[in-house]
C-alpha cells in the first residue's frame, strides 16, 4: 500500500529519519523546510525524497513530521491550522520536538491524531532508539507507522509521561557516548595507537558491548565482572573510573538534560 510521509523541518533529525524513510519502496516523502534549501536538494538528489510546499506537506501526506525546534514550533502550529480547515481526513502528525507533550500539541491543533516520538541520531544509519506515545491514533495507523519507521532503528511504545526521562538518556546519550570513545582514543593513542586504530578500537568495543547488554540478558555489572580478573588489568582500570567519579558524572549529565529537557517544554 503506497503512502506519503511529509517533513515540515528537515534539521539533523528530520533529515536523518527522512533518509532512512525513503529506503521503504511503498513511501513517497515530501519535505518543507524554509530555512533548510540546501539539506532538501540533497535528500530529493540522493535519496528520493520530493521538495514540496507547506501547503501539500499538509494536505497530502498520510504522515507528517514536525521537525522543527522547541523555540519555533507554536509558530508553525499557527500555520497548520488554517490548511487543515473543518475537513475530515487528517493526517497522523508526527511531533518530535523536545519537550512539547501531546496535549500541548493538540491544544492548537485541535482533535487530530498525534504521535510523539523521542528518537536519536544513530537513526542516520538504522540503529537509532525511537520511543513514541500516542493520541487519537488507531491501530491499524500505528502499524503502519512501526512499519514505516523500521527502518531508523528500535521503537518501543512508552507512557508518554516517561518521555522526557528517555530525551535525557537516549536522546542525548549519543553525546556522552561520543565523548567516552574519544576519551577512550586519546588513552590508545598516548599508549602508542594511530588515532585511527584508537577510534576504531574503542568505537567496535562500545558496540559490542553494546550488543552482549541487549542479546545475553545479563545485567551489566555481571557483565562487568566476567571482564575482571583478580589483581588484573581490567579491575584496576575500573577502579580508576570509580575514583574520578565516573558513574556519579554519568548520571548528574543524564539528570542536568532532563531538567533543561523539562525547561523546554514550559511555554
Amino acid at each position: 500500500m503506497k503512502c506519503t510521509v511529509g517533513f515540515i523541518g528537515c534539521g539533523n533529525m528530520g533529515g536523518a529519519i527522512a533518509s532512512r524513510i525513503c529506503l521503504k519502496e511503498h513511501v513517497n516523502v515530501l519535505i518543507y523546510d524554509k530555512s533548510s534549501s540546501q539539506t532538501v536538494a540533497f535528500l530529493e538528489k540522493n535519496h528520493g525524497s520530493a521538495a514540496a510546499s507547506f501547503e501539500d506537506v499538509i494536505k497530502s501526506s498520510d504522515f507528517v513530521f514536525l521537525a522543527v525546534k522547541p523555540q519555533v514550533i507554536g509558530a508553525v502550529l499557527d500555520e497548520i491550522k488554517p490548511v487543515l480547515g473543518n475537513g475530515s481526513k487528517k493526517p497522523v502528525f508526527v511531533s518530535m520536538v523536545a519537550g512539547w507533550s501531546v496535549d500541548m500539541i493538540l491544544e492548537s491543533l485541535g482533535d487530530c491524531p498525534l504521535i510523539r516520538i523521542m528518537p536519536n541520531t544513530p537513526v542516520s544509519v538504522g540503529k537509532g532508539m525511537i520511543v513514541f506515545a500516542s493520541k487519537n491514533v488507531s491501530d491499524k495507523k500505528k502499524s503502519l507507522f512501526e512499519e514505516i519507521m523500521s527502518e531508523c532503528g528500535m521503537l518501543d511504545e512508552i507512557d508518554e509521561g516517561k518521555v522526557d526521562a528517555v530525551t535525557a538518556l537516549s536522546g542525548c546519550g549519543p553525546a556522552f557516548v561520543y565523548m567516552f570513545a574519544y576519551a577512550m582514543s586519546d588513552a590508545g593513542v598516548a599508549n602508542g595507537l594511530t588515532r585511527s586504530q584508537a577510534l576504531k578500537y574503542s568505537a567496535q568495543t562500545l558496540l559490542g558491548s553494546a550488543e552482549m547488554i541487549l542479546s545475553s540478558g545479563k545485567h551489566p555489572m555481571e557483565l562487568k565482572d566476567n571482564v575482571c580478573s583478580p589483581g588484573g588489568s581490567t579491575i584496576a582500570g575500573v577502579m580508576a573510573l570509580d575514583d574520578g567519579g565516573f558513574s556519579s558524572a554519568v548520571e548528574d549529565a543524564v539528570k542536568k538534560a532532563y531538567e533543561k529537557t523539562k525547561e523546554l517544554g514550559k511555554k
